[in-house]
């Protein structure tokens, strides 16, 4: 299967409606910079999981937050601030330190009874103490990240790597996913943007992975939005359908096809920022060269 995702996607942004009146990238940029300008501030972060690892200056301390805030991160937002709250409260100052020294039975007297949709206690006892195994191994999550690139040669190759590694140590459940078995990932895929783009919204931090190499995050939200905009014409949020809203972007914004991720999310989950109104804005007349 992971040889069927190593052959290129060619686009078909150059036929979607966001290319649509004869736009060019650079104005389609133009619109998006417009968006990303008004959108992507710190004040509009709040309800997002992506406030805990902004809360933490030390890189493993932010890593190991961004991991467990980001794989937490489905269903209600309001559930998510409280599931996420949960788990990091009794990990006190340094979450890294408290899991590299942790062991599966101090974890479960902690966890054993907590509940998050379908993720159980078990799971994230199984969860937590696979991460303080690598953080055992490697000292730091960017390492394991690094090493995973090394041996996969290319970044898709060295993420999809870098995933693998995350679900051996820390479980098969629901918790982590891989492109490999053709998911969106887009939990995952939120956690490398958290942790390799930098800006009023993502805190960043590590240096080994270019945000050129990142993936969209696709969940439901944004593939409706994605299929609003006819960045995609693919029914099913999979992996794919990931390799083809990316490659869009990619065509707008090569250095970083992530770069207007939250600002767009913010159209349907702000009250007052609705879908039609950013279908509107990108389907409007086209724009003056600059």
């Amino acid at each position: 299967m992971l040889a069927l995702y190593m052959k290129p996607i060619q686009s078909k942004s150059n036929k979607c409606a966001f290319f649509s009146k004869g736009r060019s990238p650079k104005e389609c940029r133009s619109v998006l910079e417009a968006i990303y300008t008004s959108y992507t501030k710190e004040e509009l972060i709040h309800p997002d999981p992506v406030e805990f690892p902004r809360r933490y200056e030390n890189l493993a301390d932010r890593e190991v937050t961004a991991l467990i805030a980001s794989s937490l991160a489905y269903g209600r937002v309001q559930q998510i601030l409280k599931s996420v709250t949960k788990v990091l409260v009794p990990l006190g100052d340094s979450p890294a330190a408290f899991l590299r020294a942790a062991n599966k039975e101090q974890l479960t007297s902690l966890y054993g009874s907590f509940k998050h949709r379908f993720t159980t206690g078990e799971e994230l006892v199984t969860f937590l103490n696979g991460i303080g195994k690598l953080l055992r191994c490697y000292e730091r999550l960017e390492f394991c990240l690094e090493e995973a690139l090394l041996e996969g040669k290319d970044p898709l190759r060295g993420i999809i790597n870098f995933a693998e590694k995350l679900k051996s140590a820390a479980g098969h459940g629901s918790l982590l996913a891989s492109p490999v078995q053709g998911s969106a990932c887009k939990r995952f895929f939120l956690f490398l943007k958290w942790m390799t783009r930098k800006d009023e919204v993502d805190p960043g931090g590590w240096q080994v992975l270019s945000p050129a190499d990142l993936f969209v995050p696709v969940d439901t939200h944004m593939h409706r939005i994605a299929l609003s905009l006819g960045l995609t014409r693919r029914k099913q949020a999979d992996f794919k359908t990931v390799l083809e809203i990316t490659d869009a972007f990619r065509t707008i914004a090569p250095d970083d096809p992530v770069r207007y991720d939250f600002a767009l999310t913010r159209f349907g989950i702000r009250a007052e920022l609705d879908i039609s109104e950013l279908v509107e804005l990108c389907q409007g007349s086209p724009l003056k060269e600059e």
